[in-house]
């Protein structure tokens, strides 16, 4: 099935038997409140299709449009169906704005209901969460960067400073946060291929976009866990 097709999956109202596209909160037509549909996407809840390149601005005011005729006020003297589907649609717009309004969340939303599976989601058997691969062009900075993070540990268990070290641990992170901004300017390029790809229908073009925003967020998840390390040892 297309996302086109997809979008256009039909049900009824429950109060009026009015036909409404599936995800809507509310019936057009009489406006009653509607149970959440099973299988309904983050996208749905927005009256979306699966785009990345959304426009925040028009997403707050839809949210802040539904939240308020969602809300447990307007509900008071309704039935108690009607109560709870309210706070069910509540909950689910809240997750749905809370992940579409972030880039990075956006793009692995839609990637894992592409499919994909997502770094940060792979375990191992035991549970215990897999090493990242060290992306082959940073080996080296990598290197450094641990052998000066390991410096920095003994250092403080000694009750020493080094402001030389802090000094290179500082630009490293400046470094490293460029990256991330870099990986951001590239992510969204590739939100314009995608929603071209998925304009025109093309497959190919696709799954090409959605293997280099899967390598992208990778290579960015890893520069995050980079900077994180940084801080922690210049806070300690």
């Amino acid at each position: 099935m297309t996302v086109t097709e997809q979008q256009s999956v039909k049900t009824a109202c429950w109060s009026c038997g009015s036909v409404l596209t599936t995800g809507a909160p509310f019936c057009g037509v009489c406006g009653k409140v509607q149970a959440p549909v099973a299988g309904v996407t983050y996208f749905d809840a927005f009256g979306l299709t699966r785009k990345l390149g959304l426009e925040t601005a028009n997403l707050e005011r839809t949210f802040y449009k539904l939240s308020r005729k969602l809300h447990p006020d307007v509900y008071a003297q309704a039935s108690e169906h009607e109560q709870q589907w309210s706070l069910e649609q509540t909950s689910l717009l809240n997750d749905a704005y809370r992940t579409l309004k972030n880039p990075v969340m956006r793009t692995e939303y839609l990637l894992r209901l592409e499919g994909v599976e997502i770094e940060q989601d792979r375990s191992a058997e035991n549970g215990a969460k897999k090493e990242s691969r060290v992306p082959p062009d940073l080996l080296e900075e990598v290197f450094e960067l641990n052998m000066q993070l390991e410096e920095m540990r003994m250092n403080r268990k000694m009750g020493e400073d080094d402001p030389q070290l802090r000094g290179d641990l500082e630009k490293a992170k400046a470094q490293f946060e460029g990256q991330m901004a870099e990986s951001d300017s590239q992510l969204q390029a590739l939100w314009t291929k995608w929603d071209a790809a998925l304009d025109e229908g093309d497959e190919a073009s696709k799954t090409e976009t959605k293997d280099k925003m899967v390598a992208l967020l990778d290579r960015r998840r890893y520069v995050r866990n980079l900077v994180r390390d940084v801080n922690e040892a210049l806070d300690n």
